[in-house]
C-alpha cells in the first residue's frame, strides 16, 4: 500500500515555545489514523502543518508524493487533494447550504454551475442532508453544519481528510451523526487523520492510533495496542483519566 502522507523531522515553534519536536510519520494510502493526547500535546498542530496552514519550522511534509515544504510546490495545487474539517463549521452565513458547497468548486476546480450544484446534491446526500441544499446555516444544528462541512471539503474530490475534533464543539446528542458520516468516509477507503477525544470511534473505526504529548508521539500502535493495552505510563495516565473521569484527581497531570 502506498504512503499518502508522509512527514520527516517537522518541528514547530511559536517564539520560544517548542509545540513539535522531530515528529516523524507515514499514513497509508486508504488509513485512518486516529490522533489522541492531553490539550497543548501538539496534535492540532501536527494536522495544520499537513496541509502548512501553519509553516513548519523544520522537516519535510509530502502528500500523495508532493513534497509540501519545498519552497517551489504549488501550495494551492496541492491543497485542492486535501479536505480539511475543523472544531467549528466555518460557512458561510449568507449562503445557502448549496452555495457554500459550490463556491470552491467554481472558484478553485472552474467547475460550472450546474455540474458544481449536481457534485453538491451528491455529497450532501452522502452526509444525509440531501433536503437542506437551500438553509440557511442559521436554519441548521451544530451536528448539521458540521455534516455540510464534510460535504463541503469532500465537494473537493480530495484524496485525504484531515478531521481537527470535528465533534469538540457539538451537544453530546449530536456527536453520533457527526462520526457516522466518518465513519462511512473510512468504509469507503478515504485516507483519514483525525484529531479526536472520541475514545469509542478511535477504537472502532481507525486502523491506527497515536498517542501525543510534550510535541512528540509517545506511543503507537493499532487501537487494541494503544487504548486497549498501552506500553507507556504516560498513556496509561492519559487514558484513566479519559476513560474513567471519576477518578482524576483535582491538580493532576492530564
Amino acid at each position: 500500500m502506498s504512503t499518502m502522507i508522509k512527514i520527516a523531522g517537522l518541528s514547530k515553534s511559536f517564539g520560544s515555545l517548542e509545540v513539535l519536536r522531530s515528529v516523524d510519520l507515514e499514513v497509508r494510502r486508504g488509513e485512518v489514523v486516529c490522533v489522541i493526547g492531553p490539550s497543548g500535546s501538539g496534535k492540532s498542530t501536527l494536522l495544520r502543518c499537513v496541509n502548512l496552514l501553519e509553516e513548519p519550522s523544520a522537516g519535510r511534509v509530502e502528500v500523495d508524493g508532493v513534497e509540501l515544504t519545498d519552497p517551489d510546490a504549488d501550495l494551492d495545487s496541492a491543497r485542492r487533494h486535501i479536505g480539511m474539517v475543523f472544531q467549528q463549521f466555518n460557512l458561510f452565513s449568507h449562503l445557502t447550504v448549496g452555495q457554500n458547497l459550490t463556491v470552491a468548486q467554481r472558484k478553485v476546480l472552474k467547475r460550472r454551475g450546474p455540474e458544481a450544484l449536481e457534485v453538491a446534491r451528491s455529497n450532501l446526500e452522502r452526509v444525509g442532508l440531501a433536503d437542506k441544499i437551500d438553509a440557511m446555516p442559521s436554519q441548521l444544528s451544530g451536528g448539521q453544519q458540521q455534516r455540510v462541512a464534510i460535504a463541503r471539503a469532500l465537494a473537493m474530490n480530495p484524496h485525504v481528510m484531515l478531521f481537527d475534533e470535528p465533534t469538540s464543539a457539538l451537544d453530546p446528542e449530536l456527536v453520533g451523526d457527526v462520526l457516522g458520516v466518518m465513519r462511512g468516509l473510512a468504509d469507503e477507503g478515504m485516507t483519514m487523520l483525525v484529531v479526536t477525544h472520541e475514545m469509542q470511534f478511535a477504537r472502532e473505526v481507525a486502523d491506527r492510533v497515536l498517542f501525543m504529548d510534550g510535541g512528540g508521539i509517545v506511543e503507537q500502535g493499532t487501537p487494541a495496542e494503544v487504548i486497549g493495552d498501552p506500553k507507556q505510563e504516560r498513556t496509561r495516565t492519559f487514558l484513566a483519566r479519559v476513560l474513567d473521569p471519576t477518578h482524576a484527581r483535582p491538580g493532576a497531570e492530564g
